[in-house]
């Protein structure tokens, strides 16, 4: 009895019923069929497809549908070189299409224990974003680029916080951080001939270790609240000082007018005075008779009631009150 697989049934065969003729045509047909199931696959359009033939690099193939030597001959790695791809330090995210997304053998812990430039101690966790850009280089110039990214990662990540004070590392100098990391290994990448672009390096919790986590957390809220005090500070500072700036200017502006008013009105009272003066010296009896009538002429409506006294009147003579009068 001869037993096969043919698809997911198996079949079994009795030779002695069957002619030699009968036998040889019938696994023909297998082989053909087989021959024309392992001849043709197919490429997602996020994929790239490498046909190695016989050991060696043949060609990269597209996406859709191709065609290729069966029986084994040509083998095809498929090969997500369109999908932005990403590997999790000092933590992990299940679910992803990646198996080196995060440690899957629960190393997260020993990821982000690190010491930086003043011996002081520090939890980093990170994320790299990247994309397979030369699929024959990542299948086949290292034996795994993706474990091997992870550690040129680890690496680069600890020699830059390393440089690094722990407040730099925890505070001020993320940013700097990320992209001297970034730069160093995409560096490694291209020496390692990974076939890998990196797009971004990118530090998400970065915390002192738990022991310490409290008291620097103190440390952390006594600044900000410094912070805040200078900032509220500063802006009494310039909502008071630009305030006070343009009181004095103003009152500064006023009494620079007022000077200038006192000013003018002295001098056209002096240019008034010689012109009178001068006007005088030409007739001295007519200007002083039109002075007198003048100045009479302002002085007598301030009077109220009014007694004109005769040098040789014996008695007083009372004032009519010629304005009522006239008004009646």
């Amino acid at each position: 009895m001869i037993r096969f697989q043919l698809g997911e049934k198996i079949v079994e065969i009795d030779p002695t019923k069957f002619k030699a003729r009968t036998i040889i045509g019938f696994f023909a047909f297998i082989a053909i069929v087989a021959g024309v199931l392992s001849s043709w696959y197919t490429v997602k359009p996020d994929e790239a497809g490498v046909i190695v033939r016989f050991g060696k690099i043949h060609k990269t193939a597209p996406p859709g549908l191709h065609f290729k030597a069966p029986y084994g001959i040509d083998q095809v790695f498929k090969v997500a070189v369109k999908r932005q791809q990403k590997q999790e330090f000092g933590f992990g995210t299940p679910g992803g299409n990646n198996p080196a997304q995060y440690n899957q053998e629960g190393g997260m812990n020993a990821e982000k224990e690190m010491v930086s430039g003043d011996l002081n101690a520090a939890l980093v966790e990170w994320v790299i974003q990247y994309r397979i850009t030369e699929p024959e280089d990542y299948l086949f110039k290292v034996r795994n680029a993706d474990l091997t990214l992870r550690d040129a990662s680890e690496s680069v990540m600890r020699e830059v916080v390393g440089d690094r004070t722990v407040d730099e590392v925890i505070t001020v100098g993320r940013q700097e951080i990320e992209d001297e990391c970034e730069i160093k290994l995409r560096e490694l990448v291209k020496n390692y001939q990974l076939g890998m672009t990196i797009d971004q390096v990118q530090l998400k919790n970065v915390n002192p270790p738990q022991p310490v986590q409290a008291s620097f957390n103190e440390v952390n809220q006594a600044q900000q609240e410094k912070e805040k005090l200078i900032n509220i500070a500063n802006g009494s500072y310039n909502r008071e000082v630009p305030k006070e700036r343009g009181e004095a200017e103003r009152t500064i502006s006023e009494a620079e007018g007022y000077a200038l008013q006192r000013t003018n009105e002295a001098e056209g009272d002096a240019a008034r005075f010689i012109a009178l003066f001068t006007e005088y010296e030409k007739a001295p009896l007519v200007t002083k008779r039109r002075i007198y009538l003048e100045t009479m002429q302002d002085v007598m409506p301030t009077i109220g009631k009014r007694i004109i006294i005769d040098e040789k009147a014996q008695g007083v003579l009372p004032l009519l009150n010629l304005n009522n009068e006239i008004s009646k």
